[in-house]
């Protein structure tokens, strides 16, 4: 047992692990009633010597790491979802379903006149061998898991805190070369795409020149939004956030631009609480996602 996790009252909320080249990255926190949520403690790259002990422990799959579709869902008692997903979604991966983990993530149907509309889900599809890498590579650092999270569930608690009452959310997060939008309202996962540019292109096209990543990323999430509108009529889009970004982009002043709606950039120093030092941009970008895993309501 090392000191930086301690039994008792510190261990509550969850711990989000993952471990690269650089060693055990984590993120601990807790939600707290009427107050900002804890963030006990985080770090980018802690040794992978160092154990975990008396936390509930998850994990974040990376971007390639599994699959996420947007099916209609089977009509079948939920007890019988994951089976019937199976069936529905094999022919949509390159990989024998057999060789797969499913799951999903209900998509909030809306009530009154439009109820008729065939409620939809969002199938998750992982590989058993990269699940079970991963388990097995945590269980050498001494994490035992008991949830994993992927980008959208984890994207989606950050953005739950920054929801206006009533309405719901647009999230953008920028990867290394990969983006990832969400929508959220009422805590609830709406709407997910992905993004074909990251944050590397955004920082390399200072002049948002016509055609450029600048350009094509404020298109996309444009279109999303038209999208949106159109098939979630009664839910209404009170903001669009931006998660840090790490280093510095002319994406904020472009899409306030080009959008009526606020955009507003996200820091996690002024949403949840720090028993240490708050993280600054570069380290909040790194663990976005692991802050965000943190926040996962529950117990499994």
């Amino acid at each position: 047992m090392l000191g930086w996790l301690k039994r008792g009252g510190n261990t509550q909320g969850w711990l989000a692990v993952s471990i690269g080249e650089a060693g055990l990255a984590h993120a601990h926190a807790r939600h707290v009633r009427g107050a900002r949520p804890r963030v006990f403690s985080y770090a980018a790259d802690r040794p992978k010597r160092e154990l975990v002990a008396g936390a509930r422990c998850s994990t974040v799959l990376g971007a390639g790491e599994y699959d996420i579709l947007l099916v209609e869902a089977p009509n079948v008692p939920r007890a019988e979802m994951k089976s019937a997903l199976r069936w529905k979604v094999k022919d949509l991966v390159d990989y024998p379903i057999v060789e797969a983990t499913v799951d999903f993530l209900d998509i909030p149907a809306e009530s009154g006149a439009a109820a008729g509309r065939s409620q939809q889900v969002y199938a998750i599809l992982a590989r058993n061998e990269v699940i079970q890498g991963r388990v097995e590579q945590l269980a050498k650092a001494g994490v035992a898991l008991q949830a994993i999270e992927i980008l959208e569930t984890a994207q989606r608690n950050i953005a739950t805190l920054c929801e206006a009452p009533g309405r719901g959310a647009a999230l953008a997060y920028f990867g290394p070369d990969w983006g990832l939008l969400t929508i959220t309202q009422g805590g609830e996962l709406y709407l997910t795409r992905r993004l074909d540019v990251g944050v590397e292109a955004l920082a390399g096209d200072p002049d948002g020149e016509d055609g450029g990543p600048l350009e094509r990323v404020a298109l996309e999430i444009q279109r999303t939004l038209d999208h949106f509108e159109r098939q979630f009529r009664h839910v209404a889009v009170g903001k669009l956030l931006l998660a840090p970004t790490g280093r510095s982009t002319r994406l904020p002043e472009i899409l306030r631009a080009r959008f009526e709606l606020p955009v507003e950039q996200v820091d996690l120093a002024g949403m949840l609480a720090f028993s240490g030092r708050a993280p600054d941009g570069p380290t909040q970008w790194r663990l976005f996602h692991h802050f965000g895993a943190a926040l996962r309501e529950g117990t499994a």
